[in-house]
């Protein structure tokens, strides 16, 4: 499967298939949480610029547009890891869907493989850990 991506990611899609399917969920799991930290954090950045015209700080600023692309990065590598699923046979649902703007989480559904068996990649040297946000890195 081909996927270009907009944002520079640590991973390829072929790279993300390669994954055993928990490894998979657990790092939406942990790109959901901090989407869910960012957003939360873009609001309260978004009031304070609104609420204080007249003191431009240019760090708060600066803050809010680099989030603005973190979340925008992690959203796609959220769908990255979706399609690595749906490559797997596993109908990812809703359950891994980004949650919508508003931070509402999306309904939850309960991930469901296919009757094909198991799945399983070859984990050798595939992952390891960054000590920068502590997510999947190839």
């Amino acid at each position: 499967m081909e996927y270009s991506p907009r944002y520079a990611q640590p991973f390829t899609l072929n790279q993300a298939i390669q994954l055993d399917i928990p490894v998979i969920t657990e790092e939406i799991a942990r790109l959901q949480n901090s989407l869910q930290h960012l957003r939360e954090t873009q609001e309260l950045l978004g009031q304070y610029i609104t609420e204080n015209p007249d003191e431009q700080d240019a760090e708060i600023e600066k803050a809010f547009k680099e989030n603005e692309i973190v979340i925008g990065s992690q959203e796609e590598r959220v769908g990255m890891l979706r399609m690595a699923l749906s490559e797997k046979g596993v109908n990812p649902g809703s359950h891994y869907a980004v949650s919508p703007p508003n931070g509402v989480p999306a309904e939850r559904d309960t991930v469901q493989r296919s009757t094909g068996g198991p799945v399983t990649g070859d984990q050798t040297n595939v992952v390891a850990e960054s000590g920068d946000d502590g997510g999947v890195h190839l």
